[in-house]
């Protein structure tokens, strides 16, 4: 019965009703842009989740105006990768790569409900059947919604748009034979990791901005970003808590539905209606943890993992200040020798080195402040759609709870 339930579940997502809203929700933004991209379906299996990328474009690089691919997570993370490994794009905030699908901790919920079948009820079991399929699938959409906006925005970034690797991605409809990294790799990335943080700590303690808005912007970064994490973290356990809320109502509905069972007369159907709207309650209760995760949570988390990308765009350009001022240096250096025919062949190579570091800086700080700009006008955007969206639906949902009690309250009246 519980594979069954999977199969039900992978039914549903599997014939796409359940990502329509996500396509909905930007198909304003996709008009009048030159590449749109979204995730037109998506299989979960055990061990991976298939996405079929589908794209529209007027854009003449591209070799047809429609195509779609199917594309795998490990894709996406090489795709994200060779956006950030790209020095053209040092002055650019780069999205943030799509989290992993993990439905490793829903798949273990069902196994247990499961193995735990004979311990309870027929009407426990399918309820929390039911509350669980609803749990997987919502984790499911999260993660094509995540991966359709990592798309999204390199598709309609005026730069990222012209990538060649784009252009691979979304166009080439054979598998791009990219692999998950092995134990050695992992290793080295967790390595790389340590000496950008330490590049960090090394570079903001001893490179001084010399401009107030990059110097302003790194330190409301910085304090943004761990106060993200804090309200992400919270909202989470807001989430859960619903969700137990959730759980004890269906518990409690099918206590009361059992003791109707052993009674009669008036004590069963008020037994019974009183089961029926803890039953309705808990798909409201159910439906607030859905909204606050997808609303609330799931935009925290997002704008956090951005809010990381722009920090590193600050950082990247800290890291082209410091070349440029050892740069300076270096010519100085090169000027205060003697006039002989090497001395002059290295104050030309050090002008050379300072001019191109000079370039670079100044191309990054004016391309950098552009993107922290419309960071924040997205931001800014996002934050009060959202908000305004989830305090709309927990008003709708706290009507709706109060509207059932009332009603239970006047049919308990009347018997």
């Amino acid at each position: 019965m519980l594979q069954d339930g999977i199969c039900e579940t992978n039914d549903i997502i599997n014939n796409g009703p359940a990502k329509k809203s996500i396509s909905n929700e930007s198909s304003l933004e996709h008009n009048e842009k030159p590449l749109q991209v979204d995730i037109s379906d998506a299989l979960s299996e055990k061990d991976k989740v298939k996405f079929t990328v589908h794209t529209k474009t007027s854009l003449p690089a591209f070799q047809k105006a429609e195509f779609f691919v199917v594309r795998q997570h490990e894709e996406f993370v090489w795709l994200h990768d060779r956006f950030e490994e790209n020095e053209e794009y040092a002055g650019y905030i780069i999205p943030p790569c799509p989290p992993r699908p993990d439905f490793d901790a829903s798949r273990e919920k069902l196994q247990k409900l499961g193995e735990g079948e004979g311990s309870m009820t027929r009407e426990e079991f399918m309820k929390m059947k039911q509350e669980l399929e609803a749990e997987y699938l919502a984790t499911f959409k999260k993660t094509v919604a995540m991966h359709e906006m990592f798309l999204t925005r390199l598709a309609h970034h005026p730069v990222f748009q012209n990538d060649h690797n784009l252009r691979v991605f979304l166009e080439y409809d054979q598998d791009l034979c990219v692999r998950g990294k092995n134990k050695m790799e992992m290793f080295g990335g967790l390595m790389k990791s340590f000496s950008k943080t330490k590049d960090e700590y090394y570079l903001s303690a001893t490179v001084k901005d010399v401009n107030d808005f990059f110097d302003q912007e790194i330190a409301f970064l910085t304090q943004y970003h761990q106060n993200l994490k804090d309200a992400t973290s919270r909202a989470d356990r807001q989430t859960v808590k619903h969700k137990d809320v959730a759980d004890s109502y269906i518990k409690v509905s099918a206590i009361l539905l059992q003791l109707a069972t052993t009674d009669t007369g008036k004590l069963e159907k008020l037994l019974t209606k009183i089961s029926e709207t803890f039953e309705k309650i808990r798909k409201v209760e159910g439906r607030v943890a859905s909204d606050e995760d997808l609303k609330l949570s799931d935009t925290l988390r997002y704008y956090m993992r951005d809010t990381a990308a722009g920090k590193r765009l600050l950082i990247r350009r800290l890291k082209a200040l410091h070349t440029y001022e050892t740069a300076n240096r270096a010519l100085e250096k090169a000027r205060a020798k003697n006039k002989d025919v090497h001395a002059a062949l290295e104050v030309s190579e050090a002008e050379q080195a300072q001019t191109e570091a000079c370039t670079k800086f100044e191309q990054m700080s004016l391309k950098g402040k552009e993107e922290l700009l419309d960071f924040k006008t997205r931001r800014v955007a996002a934050f009060k759609k959202n908000l305004i969206d989830l305090t709309e639906l927990e008003i709708k949902h706290a009507k709706a709870h109060a509207e059932l009690i009332k009603k239970c309250l006047t049919a308990l009246r009347d018997e």
